[in-house]
């Protein structure tokens, strides 16, 4: 459903907000990388990163800037005009899935790549989330983490443990709830991406699964029962008012007026006062701008009841080859920037949202995650992450990939994925519970709709 024509191709190149400009000599047979890092800072880092490539191999690049909302069109037209790129980077999972199921990857090429670098240098969970059966569909290079940001200073003085069970969050937004403070903020608006995010990263930890290993739809069995339960008892009784975005749900947490709140870890910097246009301003912070920052505990990854085990939400982005690519340039140029000349300054556009999942060399294990907890995050102001959060907080942090759990990705359903993506069908469950509908139909409307979307897909 994505193919289109070669005019409508020429029509979304030309016409719409891709963004190209040329590393190095610029000629015609310049190798083409696609980046879904279109923020005008984070291009011009990546210009000047492709420009030492080029000074260094004499490979001259092609860099496209796409945005992430256009890139499934983008890439199925220019591939039905016989013009896909050579490289892409910074794609999420649910794309890399996609491409590979449209059999776009040259997923041999990203296999030699981990090899030559070294599959041990890698998290093992972000090999195996970027594998399908034998093959490496992409070379995985970094990712946010959803975390649980919680006041540290109210916990303690309401004898409260780490937020880090169903249990322990429902007894903390419960108590804490009063006086004007939410007990917790999370997204709930059904258009919002941030609500299924919130919603899947409690439900893995629950054990809860959109779809089994048989591509069996499980989102009516009983422990997503229990995580619509746990979910609708939330965002009804110890949450703000309405439906809220990822957004509102920030802006409650920064004003103090929320105990707990659900976010990506590009949550941090604005802790920490480093972006002008999201500046904390609770009472508190007034006099002491990091307030809010010294008095946040972050949980990673949740456990609900009917697990075993605790699990994380995260995105994981990657470096993919084409198929069709001028393939040695190609697998050169992944190879320099997963490397340790180009890796650290592609870390550093945004370190609160790009923890690496390449820790380090061969010979040097750890080199990247060090380098990466002295990068400068934040937009108006800069300051090392490590400067403003403990410890603890920064090894939540650096090990999140490795508990990264992401719905039918471990099936090998990644196409069903990006359908239910567009469609939101978790997202307009969650939301419907604010306005009356019981968990369960909730629960079972959403599976309802999953199976009419796997049905389209075959």
């Amino acid at each position: 459903m994505w193919r289109l024509s070669s005019l409508a191709v020429a029509l979304l190149l030309f016409g719409t907000g891709l963004a190209g400009c040329t590393a190095g000599r610029g000629q015609d047979d310049a190798l083409v990388v696609w980046s879904l890092e279109n923020q005008t800072d984070r291009v011009r880092a990546t210009e000047r990163i492709l420009d030492r490539f080029t000074q260094q191999t004499g490979v001259a690049v092609r860099l496209v800037a796409v945005d992430e909302n256009q890139f499934s069109q983008m890439i199925m037209s220019a591939a039905a005009a016989g013009r896909p790129p050579d490289v892409i980077g910074a794609l999420p999972l649910t794309a890399t899935w996609q491409l590979a199921g449209n059999e776009l990857l040259d997923t041999g090429a990203s296999q030699e790549i981990v090899d030559r670098l070294g599959a041990s240098t890698f998290s093992s969970r972000a090999l195996r989330l970027t594998r399908d059966g034998d093959r490496q569909l992409a070379v995985p290079s970094d990712g946010w983490a959803q975390i649980l940001v919680y006041r540290k200073d109210l916990f303690a003085a309401a004898g409260l443990g780490t937020p880090d069970t169903y249990d322990r969050i429902r007894q903390a937004a419960r108590v804490l709830n009063h006086d004007g403070m939410a007990g917790i903020s999370i997204a709930t608006s059904a258009n919002d991406a941030a609500t299924g995010q919130a919603f899947e990263g409690l439900a893995t930890g629950n054990g809860c699964e959109l779809v089994d290993g048989s591509g069996r739809i499980a989102l009516d069995d009983g422990r997503c029962h229990s995580t619509f339960r746990f979910v609708e008892e939330l965002i009804t009784s110890y949450s703000p008012p309405g439906a809220q975005d990822l957004d509102s749900t920030r802006a409650t947490y920064l004003a103090g007026r929320s105990a707990m709140i659900m976010w990506s870890s590009y949550l941090l910097d604005e802790l920490g006062g480093l972006r002008s246009d999201a500046m904390p301003s609770c009472p508190q912070c007034q006099a002491d701008p990091g307030f809010l920052a010294a008095n946040s505990g972050v949980v990673g990854a949740i456990k609900g009841p009917d697990s075993d085990t605790a699990a994380q939400y995260g995105e994981l982005t990657s470096w993919t080859v084409q198929v069709g690519a001028k393939r040695a340039e190609a697998v050169r140029l992944v190879e320099y920037m997963m490397g340790e000349q180009a890796y650290p300054e592609w870390l550093g556009m945004a370190p609160e949202g790009k923890i690496p999942v390449r820790r380090g060399t061969v010979t040097d294990p750890r080199r990247f995650t060090d380098a990466w907890e002295k990068m400068p995050a934040g937009v108006d102001s800069k300051r090392p992450l490590g400067e403003i959060y403990p410890p603890q907080t920064m090894r939540e942090l650096r090990d999140s990939p490795d508990r990264f759990r992401r719905w039918g990705f471990d099936h090998r359903q990644g196409v069903l994925m990006g359908a239910t993506l567009s469609e939101m069908p978790v997202g307009k469950a969650v939301e419907s519970m604010l306005s009356g509908t019981r968990p369960d139909e909730a629960a079972g409307q959403a599976a309802a709709d999953v199976r009419a979307i796997q049905t389209s897909l075959r």
